[in-house]
């Protein structure tokens, strides 16, 4: 059997996408591989993980095979190893967020100022039609302060949403220092309707202050935000996105955002991946990469403890001869240990096999790296059902979910079956929502909901979000997925 394509339509059969209405990512842990530190450090290190679906290929054919490139981020023991943040409260309080809203906005920004040290930096954006700093970027030392500026905020008018995250940036940037995690975490239940308000622009503003190591969480409240312009700023950010329906469960929001910002491990990543001549790299599947010629650079704005976080690459691979092998790629990370606050390097090489036999192809496929690239395929096509229901094409939006659904369904089987069970879970959620969400669909009065379940779901899969947030069931019949 010959290594399969894994472009989006062909493998919706075969390399399936997913993602679950409460959705959990699975945090796994990789086989540890050569570590060289530019400093020697006696702390532990990132993990890194190279390898291919199909490490033996089918001799004499021009073929596609799939490179994971996966990082997972060291243990930290206790909270006092973790680096200081300094992080930027962006808070919409427009007329809209008034009564409810509010109110729990402030309860979940008190009890996040409540979790800081007097080490961490600290400040606070207010925006409607005009921006407030209502806490300038300081030390965390006089945090009953902070907190009694917070109960003070009262609801004003319209949506400067880009303002409101340019002006937190600029908080941030006072302070801003390599050693430390720098964030934007930005809260709104509105759309941008003052200064530029398009996802286009909201991710160009996202893209810029990731070079600066300033990554931005987008938390998006209730109905009437724009999802597509939120989940644009926090991928290319380098941050979390989340729907949040009730503004009940802000603080638990909250929390869950801030348990990943104090358990930043490393920052600073650069990722090289330097393919042979012999292979043409096709698409980064599922993430952002800048490809070059035979070289790829892919963004990476922070890894959290314990957390995986992988990157896949779609290849074309020139024919090779009967029992050779030939090597494929070589993978550089460099990035800065906020443990030791020095700059560490890993490198990778990973090679290729050919045979003429196809039973020696087919034995050696590595299943949990094609499962993994499955996800992120059948994510793509997910978002494709997205953009046709939007277009009004219910039927063909159904058809393209329950196919999701079905491929995911077999190679869940064919997974268990080899013993390949990391990825069980992640495989189940992701073929029951799909199911969910092709019945769903069909009911225009929950669209709206639904479309911005889905919109967080695709983000969290694609960026391996570390976090997850319970969303509204998709199911008409109100029933809810399974978790985790």
């Amino acid at each position: 059997m010959t290594s399969e394509p894994c472009p989006a339509r062909s493998l919706v059969h075969s390399c399936p996408r997913s993602f679950p209405m409460r959705f959990s990512l699975l945090m796994l842990l990789v086989a540890a591989m050569t570590a060289t530190p530019l400093h020697q450090a006696s702390a532990e290190q990132v993990k890194l993980d190279v390898r291919l679906v199909h490490p033996v290929m089918k001799a004499g054919e021009k073929q596609t095979n799939h490179l994971r490139i996966a990082l997972t981020g060291f243990e930290l023991k206790s909270a006092e190893e973790r680096p200081p943040v300094n992080v930027c409260l962006v808070l919409d309080h427009s007329g809209s967020m008034s009564g409810q809203k509010l109110a729990r906005a402030k309860e979940a920004a008190e009890a996040a100022i409540d979790r800081l040290s007097d080490d961490d930096i600290v400040s606070v954006v207010l925006y409607d039609s005009n921006v407030t700093v209502l806490v300038p970027a300081t030390k965390a030392t006089d945090r009953s302060s902070i907190k009694q500026k917070i109960r003070g905020i009262q609801a004003g008018s319209s949506t400067a949403l880009f303002a409101g995250v340019s002006k937190g940036a600029a908080e941030v940037r006072k302070f801003l220092a390599d050693e430390q995690v720098n964030r934007v975490i930005l809260l709104s239940d509105g759309l941008a309707n003052v200064g530029p308000k398009s996802p286009q622009e909201l991710e160009g503003l996202g893209r810029s202050l990731m070079k600066e190591a300033i990554s931005v969480s987008t938390l998006g409240l209730g109905s009437g935000y724009n999802e597509d312009l939120m989940v644009a700023l926090a991928s290319v950010g380098g941050g979390n996105h989340a729907f949040i329906e009730d503004a009940d469960s802000l603080v638990s929001v909250f929390n869950q955002e801030f348990d990943g910002l104090l358990s930043v491990v490393a920052n600073e990543f650069e990722i090289v991946v330097k393919l042979d001549e012999s292979v043409r790299p096709v698409r980064m599947i599922g993430s952002e990469g800048d490809i070059e010629g035979q070289t790829i650079r892919i963004p990476l704005a922070q890894l959290y403890a314990n957390q995986e976080r992988y990157f896949i690459v779609e290849t074309e691979v020139s024919p090779g001869t009967e029992d050779s092998t030939r090597d494929l790629a070589e993978v550089t990370v460099q990035y800065r240990n906020l443990q030791t606050e020095t700059k560490e390097k890993l490198t990778s090489s990973i090679q290729v096999r050919f045979s003429d036999e196809e039973k020696i192809v087919e034995e050696a496929k590595d299943m949990e790296v094609y499962a993994y690239c499955s996800l992120q395929i059948t994510t793509e096509l997910n978002r494709e059902a997205t953009a046709l229901r939007d277009a009004g094409q219910v039927k063909e939006a159904q058809s393209l979910l329950n196919q999701n659904a079905t491929s995911l369904n077999k190679l869940y089987v064919e997974c268990e079956a080899k013993g390949v069970t990391s990825v069980l879970p992640e495989l189940k959620l992701a073929e029951e929502s799909n199911e969910m969400q092709a019945e769903a669909i069909v009911d225009r009065s929950k669209w709206n909901s639904t479309r911005k379940s889905m919109r967080q779901l695709q983000n969290a899969v694609q960026s391996q979000q570390p976090y997850s947030v319970d969303v509204p069931s998709l199911s008409p019949s109100q029933s809810s997925a399974p978790r985790r």
